[in-house]
């Protein structure tokens, strides 16, 4: 699925004869809030719209096209008559919750890691594996169930080396990323903010959300480290392309570290392919490829930065060159970087919820 044309996700919500009621789960956070610039901007068919978060939030105004909401208190109460949720409250809330929503009617696509790796959930990133929501038998309407958002940087990561898989058959990934603030949500890029103010200004760093100063530094996801000496986020993509893909034979090895840039990841990309691959072949093959942007200048040395991907749909591609490591012309390296709250999140989800429709 592209991520541009709205007459496209207007036809593709002909089928339907009434616009489904949605609730957002978390409408918030950082997520929940560009969940709604992403129905508003891609033109999402909503019938009735319930905005949900916790009681502390419960009773504020939210407004979305043109019109305003109160923010209901989240309960297992709260899905009565709805269609589709769309979930992005930390899997602690999408476990208690997400299974209320299925048992009152609804789909929910679940942006936290409560579900990617369960059996019988369908993982999903629309350019990538939109046929596993139909294998899952889900639909809006007519069987309710859990769809599965994947993390941000396997979403990153596989929207520009899925068809490079499929040209050449990856075999095994390296990968190392630069993941941003947004990552960790609305008040880590608030602390971010506020760190690098202090720090200029020659004042201790306030430390509330990493254990680390954040502010012109760097330093290893702070998801939990693994009894093998990889961190969780690290382990989330192996995991994950495994499932995706439908083929845990691929290697995959992520290093994957923190980084004070506000909003958008990157990724040091390197790929072993069983065929041959050549540059022109795999510039040719992304220029091709929904969700993607090539931006691979390298007379004028300019590639991708998070700034490009920032509130930007596609995921940008460049430093596109042979692997010397790697004999037969096997092996590629890229750089690309993805707006992780967008595709990394809430898009993604929003393009999930259309192939439903």
């Amino acid at each position: 699925m592209t991520s541009a044309p709205h007459a496209a996700d207007q036809s593709r919500s002909a089928g339907r004869t009434s616009a489904p009621n949605v609730a957002i789960v978390g409408v918030t956070g950082a997520v929940g809030q560009e969940f709604l610039r992403v129905l508003e901007q891609r033109n999402f068919p909503i019938g009735e719209l319930k905005m949900l978060a916790s009681a502390r939030s419960a009773g504020k105004s939210v407004a979305f096209r043109d019109k305003t909401y109160t923010i209901e208190e989240l309960t297992e109460k709260s899905f009565k008559g709805v269609d589709l949720a769309l979930f992005s409250a930390g899997g602690s809330i999408s476990k208690k919750y997400a299974d209320a929503a299925v048992a009152a009617g609804a789909v929910v696509v679940d942006n936290s890691s409560a579900f990617r790796m369960t059996e019988g959930v369908p993982l999903v990133v629309p350019e990538v594996n939109p046929e596993a929501i139909e294998q899952a038998g889900i639909k809006l309407g007519e069987k309710p169930g859990i769809i599965a958002n994947p993390n941000c940087s396997t979403i990153i990561m596989l929207v520009p080396v899925t068809p490079l898989h499929k040209a050449a058959k990856a075999k095994r990934i390296i990968v190392s990323t630069y993941q941003a603030a947004s990552g960790a949500g609305a008040a880590a890029m608030a602390e971010l903010e506020q760190q690098s103010r202090e720090v200029l200004e020659g004042k201790p760093p306030t430390m509330e959300i990493f254990p680390f100063q954040y502010a012109f530094n760097l330093f290893s996801h702070n998801s939990d480290m693994q009894p093998n000496g990889y961190n969780q986020e690290e382990m989330k993509m192996v995991h994950e392309t495994h499932k995706i893909w439908n083929d845990a034979k691929v290697g995959v090895n992520a290093t994957c570290i923190r980084v004070p840039v506000m909003r958008a990841h990157a990724e040091s990309i390197t790929i072993e392919f069983e065929n041959p691959i050549d540059e022109a072949t795999a510039r040719e093959v992304l220029r091709q490829s929904p969700g993607v942007s090539l931006m691979d200048d390298r007379e004028s040395n300019r590639f991708p930065t998070p700034l490009d991907a920032s509130d930007r749909d596609n995921v940008y591609v460049g430093r596109i060159r042979t692997d010397l490591s790697v004999t037969d012309g096997r092996g590629l390296s890229l750089f690309v970087c993805g707006d992780q709250i967008r595709k990394g999140a809430a898009l993604n989800a929003v393009q999930i919820a259309e192939l439903l429709l």
